[in-house]
């Protein structure tokens, strides 16, 4: 298994099965130690004001919309990541094996992944679109994050200080709960973890906060 699994021909679908066990060691391990990358992933996602019933998407160029087709706004990132990447594994693999025990051969590598890439992205979209009617509405409410700005957040890995962001929590109007990277607006000020902030602005994919002082008053 080892041997058909580690062939050249078969070299995209385990490297996809290899990012897939990573990512969710990650997770398993983020959990434990206040790190959510899929809250980094789903900040990082290219702003799209949508209507999640996909009926406006608006002009957000061939990328844009296939991210929409694909429901990545409707879901979170890492959901969808992980449903993608093991049905690929999983559907290559399977084509690989079909080929070599009835014809005795496989398809190169690349035609292979190409056509487990045109097989395999339909399914993940229906998943993805079955997952996003079963999830709470609010869940699957499309938040831009232009909308964080005002609002408070809550330091949860690292120390945050000019140059070098570290990561927060924050919660949006629904409830739910997002990590965005965070540095201080002000020169000379640093944040530690647990501290209180306030996201003032942002610039690129880093939000620049000062330090809630509401929130240190309740802590003191």
């Amino acid at each position: 298994m080892m041997e058909f699994m580690l062939d050249s021909a078969n070299l995209p679908f385990s490297v996809s099965l290899a990012i897939m066990l990573f990512i969710a060691a990650v997770e398993g391990v983020g959990a434990l130690v206040g790190f959510a990358l899929s809250g980094l992933l789903d900040n990082l996602m290219p702003e799209m004001e949508l209507d999640v019933d996909g009926a406006d998407v608006g002009d957000h160029g061939a990328f844009g919309e296939f991210l929409t087709w694909l429901r990545l706004r409707e879901v979170p990132v890492i959901v969808v990541l992980i449903a993608f990447l093991t049905s690929f594994s999983i559907t290559g693999f399977a084509m690989q094996q079909i080929l070599e025990a009835t014809f005795g051969f496989m398809l190169p590598a690349l035609i292979a992944a190409a056509i487990t890439l045109v097989v395999c992205l339909p399914g993940v979209r229906l998943f993805a679109g079955v997952l996003a009617k079963i999830m709470p509405r609010d869940e699957t409410e499309a938040v831009g994050s232009d909308s964080f700005i005002g609002r408070p957040a809550t330091i949860t890995l690292g120390t945050a200080s000019v140059g070098s962001p570290a990561q927060a929590r924050l919660k949006d109007k629904y409830g739910q709960s997002h990590y965005v990277m965070v540095a201080p607006d002000n020169d000379g000020e640093s944040f530690e973890q647990g501290a209180g902030v306030l996201l003032v602005r942002m610039a690129g994919s880093t939000f620049y906060a000062i330090r809630d002082t509401k929130t240190d008053m309740l802590d003191a």
